[in-house]
C-alpha cells in the first residue's frame, strides 16, 4: 500500500508560561459551595454515584480546581474518573460493557454530575436500566440521540494503558483522533459514524462475493458513500494536524529537554483528489482480502526518532513524554476550539516517572494551566507532596 506522508514537523517551540490566581480558602459544611474562581471555569462541582462499579451511593461534592483521590488500589479512584467520562462520552473510557459497571449483576446503575462555566450550570445524569437500556438527561430532559451530547463536556483522560497510543496499532492512533475531533466538531462525528457503517456493510458484501453474485450497484452505492463521507473526514484531519503536530513537539520538548526532536507526519493510503478512483481501483485486492483496504480507516499517526519507527527505539521515559505531548497536545486543541480548557483526569500517572519528567508536568497542567484537574494515586503522601510544591490549593478525598 502506498502512503502519503503529509504534515511533517519536527520543529522545537518554547512554551509560553501562565500564572493562575490562588483559590480563596473558604470553610464548607454539608450544602455544595462554589469557589468564585470554579465559577469562572469550566468544571465539575458535584457527582453522585448509585450502583455503580463498587459504589452502592456514594455523594462528593469538589471545591478546588485540583482535586485528588487517594486510595489503595480497588478503592475506587479509577471508576470516580470514569463516571465522569461517562457523563462526557455516554460510555467507559476504558471500553467496558455498560452491563458489567452496574454494582449488581443483572441491575442498573446512576452517574449524576453537576457541571458549571461562567455561572451558567447544568445537570448530567446518566442511566442504565435493568433492561439493558441506556439513558442521557441533561437538565433531567432525555436526550434522544447521544451523539449530539459528544463535546458538551470536554474531556481529556490519562491512564496507564494508554501507552498503547504510542507503541500499539494505528487503530488506536485514529481512535484517539477521532474522539478528540469529535469533541468540537459535530460533523466530523456525523460522516465518522455515516462512514464507519458504510464500511462494514461493504465488508460484508465482499465477504458475500464467493458465495453469491457480485451486486455492482450496490458496490458503486458503497463506493461513493465512503467517498462522500471520507472525503470531509481527510480533510478536516489535514487541517487539524496542522496545529496539532506541533503543540506535540513544544510540549514534548518541553517535558524531557530531548537534544534531538522526533517528527511527526500523517500517513494517508489516498488522497482528496483520488479518493474515490483508489477505492475502486482496490476492488480486486479487497476482493481476496475480503476487507476495504484504501480509505481514511487505515491512515496513521506516524512517529519518528532520527528516521526510525519512535516505538522501536525511544527509551521508555521518551515514550512516557510522547504519550503525556499528545495527550496535552489534545488539551491544548480543546482548549483553542472550546474558548476554555477541558477538564483533565489523570489516573495512577505517577508510577514509574522519574522526578525530572512528573515536576514538568505538574507545572504544565497545574501551574500553567487553569483548567480543573482530577488525579489518583495509592501514595496518599507523594501527591500530598506533589500538590504541596506547586503552591497552590487542591482537596484531597481519601477513599
Amino acid at each position: 500500500m502506498v502512503f502519503f506522508k503529509i504534515c511533517k514537523y519536527s520543529v522545537k517551540l518554547a512554551i509560553s508560561y501562565l500564572k493562575i490566581s490562588r483559590f480563596e480558602h473558604r470553610n464548607f459544611d454539608r450544602q455544595t459551595v462554589i469557589l468564585p474562581l470554579l465559577q469562572t471555569l469550566f468544571s465539575i462541582h458535584h457527582i453522585d454515584l448509585i450502583q455503580f462499579r463498587n459504589y452502592h451511593s456514594i455523594s462528593l461534592d469538589f471545591k478546588e480546581r485540583i482535586v485528588a483521590f487517594c486510595g489503595n488500589n480497588g478503592a475506587g479512584k479509577t471508576n470516580l474518573l470514569d463516571a465522569i467520562y461517562y457523563m462526557g462520552f455516554t460510555k467507559s473510557y476504558f471500553n467496558k460493557p455498560d452491563a458489567i459497571s452496574s454494582e449488581i449483576p443483572g441491575g442498573g446503575f446512576r452517574i449524576s454530575g453537576s457541571f458549571g462555566l461562567d455561572q451558567k450550570h447544568t445537570e448530567v445524569s446518566v442511566l442504565l436500566r435493568e433492561n439493558g437500556k441506556k439513558e442521557l438527561l441533561v437538565d433531567q430532559s432525555p436526550v434522544q440521540k447521544f451523539s449530539v451530547h459528544i463535546g458538551k463536556i470536554p474531556l481529556v483522560f490519562i491512564a496507564p494503558d494508554d501507552t498503547k497510543l504510542i507503541t500499539g496499532s494505528s487503530e488506536e492512533r485514529r481512535a484517539f483522533i477521532d474522539a478528540l475531533i469529535a469533541q468540537y466538531d459535530h460533523d466530523y462525528l456525523v460522516h465518522l459514524i455515516k462512514y464507519n457503517k458504510t464500511l462494514l456493510e461493504r465488508n460484508r458484501l465482499l465477504k458475500q462475493v464467493p458465495y453469491q453474485n457480485l451486486d455492482q450497484q450496490l458496490l458503486d452505492t458503497y463506493d461513493e458513500l465512503l467517498f462522500q463521507h471520507g472525503v470531509p473526514i481527510l480533510q478536516k484531519r489535514l487541517d487539524f494536524f496542522e496545529s496539532f503536530f506541533p503543540i506535540i513537539l513544544q510540549i514534548f520538548a518541553f517535558l524531557c529537554d530531548e537534544k534531538e526532536a522526533p517528527t511527526v507526519s500523517y500517513q494517508s493510503s489516498t488522497n482528496v483528489q483520488s479518493y474515490l478512483n483508489d477505492i475502486k481501483n482496490s476492488f480486486q485486492k479487497d476482493l481476496i482480502l475480503q476487507r476495504t483496504s484504501i480509505g481514511i480507516h487505515k491512515d496513521d499517526m506516524d512517529i519518528e526518532l532520527n528516521g526510525l519507527p519512535f516505538k522501536q527505539t525511544a527509551s521508555q521515559g521518551q515514550k512516557k513524554s510522547m504519550l503525556f505531548a499528545c495527550k496535552l497536545a489534545s488539551f491544548e486543541m480543546l482548549h483553542q476550539q472550546k474558548g476554555f480548557e477541558p477538564i483533565l483526569l489523570l489516573d495512577d500517572i505517577f508510577e514509574k516517572l522519574d522526578q525530572q519528567r512528573l515536576k514538568k508536568l505538574m507545572e504544565w497542567v497545574c501551574v500553567q494551566h487553569k483548567g480543573q484537574v482530577f488525579m489518583t494515586d495509592t501514595h496518599a503522601d507523594r501527591l500530598q507532596q506533589l500538590l504541596s510544591d506547586i503552591s497552590l490549593p487542591f482537596q484531597t478525598i481519601k477513599l
